[in-house]
């Protein structure tokens, strides 16, 4: 019996949580604010994709949902600076 070995991939949300994250840093206020949400939803459903063995991407997830959190912050502080 030949058992049949599925290839190992990244997940597309692990990526788009990442990409987003780091983009938040570099727009303004309102559309870092809202890359950084974009970046904890898909970081969210990458962990949970992750938990399947022939899907990678777990600790970009994570990594994902920690820099949409630090740009969800980033994001206020540009609105209070914006404001004042």
């Amino acid at each position: 019996m030949e058992v049949e070995r599925t290839k190992v991939h990244f997940s597309i949300p692990s990526i788009i949580s990442i990409v987003a994250a780091l983009a938040s840093f570099a727009t303004g206020a309102f559309f870092g604010l809202v890359l950084a949400i974009i970046a904890i939803l898909s970081g969210v459903i990458g962990v949970m994709l992750s938990l399947s063995p022939s899907v990678r991407g777990g600790l970009i997830s994570m990594v994902g949902l920690i820099a949409g959190a630090l740009g969800i912050i980033a994001a206020l502080v540009k609105a209070m600076r914006w404001l004042f």
